[in-house]
């Protein structure tokens, strides 16, 4: 953690105590540690997608937990950050499916299109660049993870596309990018009555 970056202060916002509340609400009593998972990322939405010391300290008086098992599930689980990142961040599956399908032209192209390599964030902000590991979509596969939305069947061209409409603003459409139904065969939608049936 880069102690020049870090806020002296934290608290949730209202509207976040009461998600909060709610989350320790599911668990019985004594087991509110239950929630640390969903309180961590409420914490890092609301510091622009990090989690700066005093936003674990807060999380752990509210969990009653030392700070050394908030750091240790937060530096466990990949999807939360330590140090600020860029406003979108864009995680590239690299796991042997992935892989198998393209996933090493696909980082090579977000690193070239995003003038950054793996771990860093681009000059103008934008975007923080990580490899991921199993997004648990492997038949989509190659997958892109950025901010909350997956973009699935990808190649260098399609990342390629994506990361400038992100640039210049926009949202693209998350889900597969060949105009595949969700997770139906690449071949396309089957019924048994396509194998040889009346």
């Amino acid at each position: 953690m880069s102690a020049a970056v870090q806020p002296d202060s934290f608290e949730f916002t209202p509207e976040n105590v009461a998600e909060v509340k709610k989350y320790i609400a599911r668990y019985p009593e004594g087991r509110q540690a239950s929630a640390i998972l969903p309180l961590l990322d409420l914490a890092q939405r609301q510091c622009d997608g990090w989690l700066p010391r005093v936003a674990l300290e807060h999380v752990g008086e509210i969990l009653d937990m030392a700070l050394i098992r908030i750091y240790e599930i937060a530096t466990f689980y990949e999807m939360y950050n330590l140090e600020p990142v860029g406003a979108h961040m864009v995680r590239v599956c690299t796991t042997t499916p992935c892989q198998l399908c393209g996933a090493s032209g696909i980082l090579d192209a977000c690193r070239d299109e995003l003038g950054v390599e793996v771990g860093g964030t681009s000059a103008d902000g934008k975007f923080t660049l990580k490899e991921f590991e199993c997004l648990g979509a492997c038949v989509n596969a190659p997958i892109v993870w950025i901010d909350d939305d997956y973009y699935e069947d990808l190649d260098t061209d399609r990342i390629r596309d994506i990361l400038k409409r992100f640039r210049a603003g926009e949202t693209p459409k998350p889900g597969p990018q060949t105009g595949r139904q969700n997770s139906a065969p690449a071949s396309g939608v089957t019924t048994l009555k396509d194998v040889g049936g009346e």
